[in-house]
């Protein structure tokens, strides 16, 4: 397996200069590596990848050095913008390497190694997608005997070309990283616990629009729990940062349905802007699960810790916005939500942690998308 500090003294030998990207649950020991590594100021989590792609753009144009892009392949899609319309050699030619983790993979055989519904597509499109774009890339896995050569190699490139290139990894390449222990936790309820109280508050035919990550997992299981059917809870167990406005989709669609969105802060992070709209639908309440942190792939932390969401919600137009710090107030906060007559935010402060034995829903999304649909259709 790749060490990861033999990895990040490559960085530094082929003149790395920043590392950004939005953490991937592949890459999870690399980032850890990197964060424990690096200065703070060489290394910056991004809200989404194509932000990513601009912040190494600048630090091109400011220091003439290139960075060091991470990402999930699910998010090749966000980036594919400002790459072609700003780092492509035909536009301004910004040299950078793409570290893209490989979810859904191709293996050698030519079939795919199992993964979950919503990176099967993905996997079997990121190499000819990196082709469409015209990005040279190389894949690495486990095996790869140098790959300090390996990112010197793809550097080169980067300059020469001038513009993008991409390392493809494959699940476990990257060895484990034993960094430093986590601080101790906020003693704030768990993530489960508010989502159980969110469920004995809300109304049995609320249509609920759940984020990618635990949110969506936690809330599958919790439904099997209490013997509730799941036929009103649609899972974005893709698209990160997109649940408020399929959610704003429903809810302007369906004026007398309650509609709930339950976030959280990492994926509100990722498309912020999207709230204004969100903010306009009086029957929509938008719940923010903040534990300020990217917790299902890795537990890197997001700048949500040093934010206070329900005053930025405010901001953006919602007409009530308030944030819980306990069970107590989320109850409390849903109720007056439920009443208030106009768009909601309730931004709900957890500490991180999962159980153990999490599982994933079991569910095929096609068959639960059905559901959703004729949920909707009665009312």
């Amino acid at each position: 397996m790749i060490d990861c500090n033999h990895f990040v003294r490559g960085l530094e030998q082929a003149g790395i200069g920043l590392v950004t990207g939005v953490p991937d649950s592949l890459l999870r020991n690399i980032c850890a590596c990197i964060t424990g590594t690096l200065p703070p100021e060489r290394h910056i989590i991004a809200t989404n990848e194509g932000a990513a792609v601009a912040m190494a753009t600048g630090h091109y144009l400011a220091t003439g050095r290139p960075s060091l892009v991470y990402m999930q392949n699910s998010g090749l899609g966000n980036a594919v913008n400002p790459l072609v319309s700003l780092a492509d050699p035909l536009v301004y030619g910004i040299p950078m390497v793409l570290m893209i983790g490989w979810r859904g993979e191709v293996l050698s055989t030519g079939t795919q190694a199992k993964d979950e519904p919503q990176h099967r597509k993905q996997g079997l499109v990121t190499l000819a997608q990196l082709d469409t774009l015209g990005i040279p890339h190389a894949v690495a896995d486990a095996s790869t005997p140098d790959i300090a050569g390996v990112l010197a190699g793809l550097t080169a490139d980067a300059l020469a070309r001038p513009g993008p290139v991409a390392l493809v990894m494959r699940k476990d390449s990257f060895a484990p990283y034993a960094g430093k222990p986590a601080s101790a936790d906020h003693p704030w309820p768990s993530r489960e616990d508010a989502l159980r109280t969110l469920l004995g508050a809300l109304p049995p035919a609320s249509l609920i629009v759940a984020t990618t990550g635990y949110a969506s997992r936690e809330l599958f299981e919790l439904r099997r729990q209490l013997g509730q059917p799941h036929e009103r809870d649609f899972l974005c167990v893709g698209g990160m940062g997109h649940a408020s406005q399929i959610a704003a989709g429903i809810a302007l669609a369906k004026p007398e349905s309650l509609v709930v969105c339950v976030d959280g802060d990492g994926a509100m992070l990722m498309h912020m802007g999207a709230l204004a709209i969100s903010a306009g639908c009086s029957n929509l309440i938008h719940i923010v699960i903040n534990n300020g942190s990217h917790e299902s792939v890795g537990g890197q932390p997001t700048k949500a810790a040093d934010l206070n969401l329900a005053k930025l919600a405010r901001s953006l137009g919602y007409g009530f916005a308030h944030r819980a710090e306990s069970l107590e107030a989320l109850n409390a906060l849903t109720q007056r939500a439920l009443t208030c007559g106009t768009s909601a935010f309730v931004e709900v402060m957890c500490r991180t942690g999962a159980r153990g034995n999490l599982g994933r829903p079991d569910r095929y999304p096609a068959e639960a998308k059905a559901d959703f649909i004729a949920a909707i259709a009665k009312g």
